[in-house]
């Protein structure tokens, strides 16, 4: 059942709304800064926390406003050490979030990285998607992104002593389609009073919404970004991915904004490329797939898919992957091979689904 509460909740805001907020309540600006501060870079859930702020303007903050984030209600850990959580949302939705933890040669914890969800379920209706099977639900706010981020932060500290080292926007929804609050959660994530993450250690992946990649390069993000292409084709992507059945979102426009985007960014390109059994996996899908490739700064990352419920793919063999590794290799393309993490407990790649409203 959502939740009804009244008040100006301070957790969606940015530092500069804050500021504006303070304003209007008859503060100084930098009684905004301090709210940021505490929010974002304390964690402080109650106003009484805030030990610096006037006790009368405390007071009325408690009368006027609120800071709501998202509730645990579930934690899960898999074999390998990944950690999926499922938190609440003042809606009464649920959405989850991944907590990736790498290993080096000795078994010390090197990387630790969040898979973040931006919306809860997604409209672009990948088929062999099990967030897809859910439809769009609902948009998250930037304080509600940032707020997955902290809590599993928080974890990362208790559970193996360091901090959460990188970002992923890759768990459920498109977060092209969310594109406001998915920058200024960014912003959130990267402010020096905030968790202070580098943008260079944070990763945005789209299905491939052309328009919004040509914005991302007006807005000159320093961030990095993936699309998830899967299929090296028109004809193949479009059986698969509905967003490439539209002439401005098919490969020939995604082609197009990522030129544009690399021209204007630097940054390079990751290709995210499923491997499905008999569909996308062929010796000519790989030369396809190096072609696309080599048209400007990029890497592959292929994946080895994870099996959904309900879903008739299955994954490709290891002699095929091998093979189709040699021929992008030939072709001078940079390929990497992301293993399946924390499958057992479906928080792997595209197994992120929750029930509506539970």
């Amino acid at each position: 059942m959502a939740e009804t509460v009244s008040g100006t909740n301070l957790m969606a805001l940015s530092r500069d709304e804050l500021q504006d907020y303070a304003r209007a309540m008859g503060q100084p600006a930098f009684r905004g800064r301090q709210l940021f501060r505490w929010i974002y870079g304390k964690g402080a859930r109650s106003f009484e926390a805030m030990t610096d702020l006037p006790k009368d303007w405390r007071q009325q903050l408690s009368a006027d406003a609120r800071i709501q984030g998202i509730s645990p209600v579930q934690t899960q850990i898999a074999s390998d050490q990944t950690v999926k959580c499922l938190f609440g949302l003042p809606s009464g939705r649920n959405v989850e979030s991944v907590l990736i933890p790498d290993f080096d040669k000795d078994n010390q914890v090197k990387r630790l990285t969040v898979c973040v969800s931006s919306q809860v379920g997604c409209a672009m209706g990948c088929t062999f998607c099990a967030t897809g099977l859910m439809g769009f639900q609902q948009n998250l706010t930037a304080g509600q992104i940032y707020d997955q981020v902290w809590q599993l932060n928080q974890l990362a500290h208790t559970r193996f002593g360091r901090g959460v080292t990188n970002i992923v926007y890759m768990g459920m929804g498109e977060p092209l389609q969310n594109y406001s609050e998915v920058l200024k959660s960014i912003a959130l994530l990267t402010d020096e009073e905030g968790l202070g993450l580098a943008a260079r250690r944070i990763t945005v992946s789209t299905g491939g919404l052309a328009r919004r990649i040509r914005q991302l390069a007006d807005d000159g993000v320093r961030f990095n970004l993936a699309v998830s292409l899967h299929a090296p084709t028109d004809e193949k992507r479009s059986t698969i991915m509905p967003v490439n059945r539209n002439e401005r979102t098919d490969i020939a426009s995604l082609v197009d904004a990522l030129a544009y985007f690399t021209a204007h960014t630097s940054r390079r390109i990751t290709f995210e490329y499923c491997m499905f059994a008999g569909f996308n996996d062929s010796l000519e899908d790989a030369r396809h797939l190096a072609n696309l490739a080599n048209r400007f700064p990029s890497k592959v990352n292929l994946i080895m898919y994870n099996p959904v419920p309900g879903l008739p793919f299955r994954r490709t063999s290891e002699d095929h992957l091998d093979h189709f590794i040699q021929v992008l290799t030939l072709e001078n393309v940079v390929v990497t091979v992301r293993r399946s993490r924390g499958q057992d407990i479906a928080a792997a790649c595209g197994q992120l689904a929750v029930d509506a409203g539970a």
